[in-house]
Parts: structure tokens; C-alpha cells; sequence
């Protein structure tokens, strides 16, 4: 067994046994996080298969009988508790069987019926209840301290239909998860209910286009790479890959085959955080501010993926071990899909005087896995292409979030109709991955490279284009913003390696252009999403920092994360870093987006800048078969 290796279900079973035995016996727990707690750099370098492994646990855990929450640190081999921490002023995030048990209580809430039946409705059953965090805005009458979260309701002619298209509006639940009851109803003006559906399937569609022929992707000898547990060499890279509950996809100890020398390029990379602000100020909307990784779990919403319809082509599947509500080992199946595509061409030349072309076709290899969060649903997608590069995709998918007005003519200033009287509410998705850097070794720097005009003063002709690179030594200097009017890109170092041409081997990170959090400074999701600020930081590595937005965003007050660790200003310069890039998107609905979203794709690209002596796919063998 590796370091970093998943935990396995004999790990997780012993982990939930340490923790029972700590506790009173017959305590009733809940397990919303039960993880590997990563060994050191330092432990996973120095690994062999003669050493000792002491694995740890990081499980949070809640006595739901006594209506507290904990942090544990587990020992396995030691087999006991070897950290503890009363969580008073934390929430841990909300597990599968809250969100259920919630949505019982909603229909079960006598004041909730009354609401709906208000509403023409009397079949509770047919209504849908989408439970949310309640954020960290104040709820009249109710203590900030209870762990609570809010419930909208939607109508469903049955159990498949799209409730989206008829949500009851001006209708809120209250609930207290500790005691699973309704404490509030917030009831509004009731507007009728649209009678049409929206429904998206495809037997209820009523007219379909002719079917495209089959496109069939067929390797008579298998795929390029290979996999030995977790990890995987393909085309000199190589890789680990796994499923944390909280960040979902997670790739470790990224390498490239340098002709017999494996470089390190990145040594973790994963989502650290995503949050979706919603831009409409009235009740219904102000306090839905999803931190859909710190509060309900990105890996413990990912879900199995089908042949044939998320991935196509010859697919090897990872399946994923986590722990459940209740500590118990469940694998997701098919959490994981890798495949290969060809990506037309990677490079090329006709030389009009010979007559001669020489053309190599791009085939890229692709790791995603797809998690549903409410009305979203996210696919994260790594690629690794021949040239040395690599790319991270999120393609977001789904169904917009919806607003019932009483007329076509009330759709207000905060969102776009998509259907008769029904909404689409403007709001943003802005990602964070956090990149712990490894170019050519630990200790890196970053700088920032702008394209630029040369001055006329030094340039006479007035045609001369330079780039302009500055150090980011700290980090508050290390906190930018692209600006795609100068071409902007950051480029990491390692200063102590040097290529062929005597310069330092690196990387850059080429963002796209988005927008950073909209909301006015000194609002609570600013203050709570202070990570959606800014499109770079870098700080020294820790191994406690690894959520841009903090470890427990749930109902949390204030801000926490990135800009409380940067606060120190601390030395980022030729030392072992991390990288951390916001991007994201800023959707306002179109018809087009309606009833199911196609994909939006957003994210960035890590490129290798003088990290080669040449373009490493140089040596790619002349293509034979078809290409001929």
C-alpha cells in the first residue's frame, strides 16, 4: 500500500470502530467526513515498501443525540483518537440522511401544508423539497448558533417530472437539523402555478430528429495507457488519481518523462472550492450562497457513469471507496472514467518548395468524473496532451434555478424569462483549484508576464511587442486579476534548475477570461467568499490549507481561507508553493438554456514555458492506417 493510496473498507471500518469506542457506548454518530489524512511530502518521498505506514484518519463527526460536533484525528495502526477538537463554533457539512430527513419534516410541518394548500396544491407527495444551507444571514426569532438549513418547494405532476417549471414561490421552511423540525415558515404572496410541465426526457419529447449514424470508437489493441492501482502512465505522464469526499476529483504526484528522467510538475491538484451566488436581493434569493464543497461534499455527490452516454470510447473506470453517513464503507461505481480522444492535429507543416508535409495527429488523455449538486450538475474534466501541456475543464450542465412571476411582464431586473411567467435567476459559478506546484522540485516562483507595446521612446518604428515579467515575492503581491488586454499568464519557476538556453524551467498558468465575485464589498457572501476575489493567489505550502474558502463554510460568520492565511504576507518566493486560480462563470439565462442546460465549459490551461529544450512531441512516429 502507497501513502496515498484511498483508504480502503477494511481502513474505514476500523476508523469507525476508534471512533465509536472513543465515545460513550451506544452514542448515536453521524459521519458527515471520514478521510485520509494525507501524510507529509516529506513521509510520501522518503516511502518504501520496507517502511512502516502509519495511516491516519481525519474523520468530523456529529453526537446527534447530544447535538455536538467534533474533529478527530485517527491513528490506525495505533488504533485510538491521537487528536480531538470540540467543534463550537464550526458546522460540519450537511450529509445525505440531513437532506432526507429534512425533507420529511418540511412535508410533515402543519404551518408548510397550510402554505402549499394556499397555493392550490394538496397532494404533498407531487411537491419537491430542495434543501439548502442557510448561509450566515439572520433568521428573525431563530439562534444563529442552531445548525439549520432552508427548504424551497416545488410542484411535480410525479416523482420524474421537472419541478423546476412550477416552484411555489414565496414559500420557505425553516429547519432545525439537530431536532429534524420545522422552526420557521416563511410565507409570501402565493402566485398561481403554471399547469405546463417542462419535462426534458426523452419520452416526452414530442417530435425527435432523425438519429445521427453510429460513430464508433474502436482500439483493436486497448488504449495507450496503463493503470497499476492508482496510478497511471500514458504518454510520459504520470499520475495518481482519486475521489475525496469534500474536493472530488484529485490527481497526486504529476510527472513527465523527460528521455529517461521523470520531472515533477504538480504534486496535488484539486477543486479546493466552488460557490454559487445568487443575484436576486429578495427573499426567496439573497441567502442562497452555495460553497457546494465545503457544505454538502463535491465527492460524496459524484455519481456512476454510464458507457456510451459521459464517456465514449475504450473507458476504464476507477470505482471510488467512501464513507457513509454512518461510517460504513459504499463504493460509487464507475466514479471515474478515463478514456482517449483524438484531438485533430498537433502539429504540422507544408513546405511549398518541397512539396513535403509533415503532420502528427493530437490524441489527449481524459480523467472526469461528474457530481450533482440540487438543480447542477458539474463535470471535471483533467487532459494531458503529447506536448508536455495539461487542462482543467468544468462543464456545467443541468437546470437553471427558477423564479415564478404572476405575468411575462414582471420579470424584474434579476433575471431572464426562459418560459411562460418562469424565470431564470442570474448568478455566478466560480471555481478554485488549488495547484501544489512541484516544477522540476519544491521550490518554485511565480511571476507575472504581460505582452506588451514597446515605447515609442525605445522603439523609433513603433512596432516593437515585449513581454514584462515581475516577481511575485509575497503573498499580497501574488494576489491578481488577469487582464486579457496584455495577455496575462503566470508563470512558475523552479530558479535553481535551468534549461538548455540557461534559463529557469517552468510552467504557466493561462487563465480564461471570467469575472470574480459581483457581490458589493461588505456584503456577507463577499465577506464569506473572499477566495472569488481575486484570479491568483499564492502561498507557502501547509499541509492545513487546502479549502480556499476554509475548512467549514457552513453557516460560517466572516471570512476565513485565503484571505485570512495571506493576511500574513508571507515569503512565496523559491520556496515550496501553491497556486490557487478563481475563475468561473456569470450566467444569465436564455431560453436556449431551458429546461435543461447544454454545457457551459470554463477553465485554464498549465503549459509547459521552457520546461522542454524542444517541443516534446517532436518524436511522435508519422502516423499509418487511415492517415495514410
Amino acid at each position: 500500500m502507497h501513502p496515498l493510496d484511498p483508504l480502503s473498507a477494511e481502513e474505514i471500518d476500523l476508523a469507525r470502530e476508534i471512533v465509536k469506542s472513543h465515545f460513550e457506548k451506544d452514542s448515536a454518530i453521524r459521519f458527515p467526513s471520514l478521510v485520509l489524512a494525507e501524510p507529509t511530502k516529506t513521509e510520501v518521498e522518503n516511502f518504501s515498501d520496507t517502511n512502516f505506514l502509519n495511516r491516519e484518519v481525519l474523520a468530523v463527526i456529529i453526537l446527534t443525540e447530544k447535538r455536538t460536533s467534533h474533529e478527530l484525528r485517527i491513528s490506525l495502526s495505533k488504533g485510538e483518537v491521537i487528536k480531538s477538537r470540540d467543534l463550537k463554533n464550526e458546522q460540519p457539512p450537511i450529509y445525505l440522511q440531513e437532506f432526507l430527513s429534512a425533507q420529511e419534516a418540511v412535508k410533515n410541518s402543519k404551518e408548510w401544508q397550510e402554505a402549499v394548500e394556499r397555493r392550490g396544491v394538496s397532494d404533498f407527495n407531487l411537491v419537491q423539497v430542495d434543501i439548502w444551507s442557510t448561509g450566515d444571514y439572520p433568521i428573525d426569532g431563530i439562534e444563529s448558533s442552531r445548525r439549520l438549513a432552508r427548504g424551497t418547494s416545488y410542484l411535480r405532476e410525479d416523482e420524474t417530472d421537472n419541478g423546476y417549471s412550477r416552484p411555489l414561490e414565496n414559500l420557505i421552511a425553516v429547519i432545525d437539523l439537530d431536532y429534524l423540525e420545522v422552526v420557521k415558515v416563511i410565507d409570501g404572496p402565493a402566485i398561481s402555478v403554471p399547469e405546463s410541465s417542462s419535462r426534458y426526457d426523452a419520452k416526452s419529447i414530442e417530435s425527435h430528429r432523425p438519429e445521427l449514424r453510429p460513430l464508433d470508437i474502436i482500439q483493436p489493441e486497448g488504449p495507450s495507457f496503463t493503470v497499476e492501482g492508482n496510478v497511471v502512465d500514458w504518454q510520459n505522464w504520470s499520475f495518481r488519481v482519486s475521489l475525496h469526499p469534500t474536493d472530488g476529483l484529485v490527481l497526486h504526484k504529476v510527472s513527465y518523462d523527460d528521455e529517461g528522467t521523470k520531472r515533477s510538475v504538480i504534486y496535488r491538484a484539486s477543486l479546493s472550492e466552488m460557490v454559487v451566488p445568487y443575484g436576486n436581493p429578495s427573499e426567496m434569493f439573497f441567502w442562497r450562497n452555495a460553497f457546494d464543497a465545503g457544505e454538502y461534499g463535491i465527492g460524496r455527490n459524484t455519481g456512476s457513469l454510464e458507457l456510451g452516454c459521459d464517456c465514449l470510447g475504450e473507458i476504464f473506470y476507477f470505482d471510488a471507496l467512501i464513507a457513509d453517513d454512518l461510517g460504513f464503507p459504499e463504493t460509487i461505481k464507475n466514479a471515474i472514467c478515463m478514456h482517449e480522444e483524438d484531438f485533430s492535429i498537433l502539429w504540422k507543416h507544408w513546405d511549398i518548395n518541397s512539396g513535403l508535409s509533415e503532420v502528427r495527429r493530437s490524441r489527449r488523455l481524459v480523467v472526469s468524473s461528474i457530481a450533482t449538486l440540487g438543480n447542477y450538475d458539474y463535470g471535471f474534466y483533467w487532459y494531458f496532451y503529447q506536448d508536455g501541456h495539461i487542462e482543467f475543464e468544468t462543464k456545467l450542465t443541468g437546470i437553471v434555478q427558477t423564479q415564478l412571476v404572476d405575468s411575462n411582464e414582471s420579470e424584474g431586473s434579476y433575471g431572464k424569462l426562459v418560459d411562460d411567467r418562469i424565470v431564470g435567476v442570474n448568478h455566478q459559478h466560480i471555481f478554485n483549484v488549488r495547484l501544489d506546484v512541484e516544477i522540476d522540485g519544491s521550490n518554485n516562483s511565480v511571476f507575472e508576464v504581460d505582452v506588451i507595446p514597446e515605447s515609442k521612446e525605445d522603439c523609433q518604428v513603433g512596432n516593437g511587442i515585449i513581454d514584462k515579467s515581475t516577481l511575485l515575492s509575497t503573498e499580497l503581491e501574488a494576489q491578481r486579476e488577469i487582464d486579457p488586454s496584455v495577455n496575462r499568464v503566470w508563470k512558475i519557476v523552479n530558479p535553481s534548475k535551468l534549461n538548455s538556453l540557461g534559463k529557469p524551467v517552468g510552467f504557466r498558468l493561462v487563465p480564461q477570461a471570467s469575472q470574480l465575485l459581483l457581490a458589493a464589498n461588505g456584503s456577507r457572501i463577499r465577506n464569506r467568499a473572499g477566495f472569488a476575489t481575486k484570479h491568483l493567489w499564492v502561498t507557502p505550502f501547509s499541509d492545513e490549507e487546502l479549502h480556499a474558502g476554509g475548512e467549514y463554510p457552513n453557516q460560517r460568520e466572516g471570512s476565513d481561507g485565503l484571505p485570512l492565511w495571506t493576511e500574513e504576507n508571507r515569503s512565496v518566493e523559491d520556496t515550496d508553493i501553491v497556486v490557487w486560480h478563481t475563475f468561473g462563470v456569470s450566467h444569465v439565462a436564455r431560453p436556449e438554456d431551458w429546461p435543461v442546460m447544454p454545457v457551459h465549459c470554463v477553465g485554464f490551461k498549465f503549459e509547459p514555458t521552457g520546461f522542454f529544450k524542444r517541443n516534446p512531441s517532436i518524436d511522435l512516429p508519422g502516423h499509418k492506417g487511415h492517415c495514410e
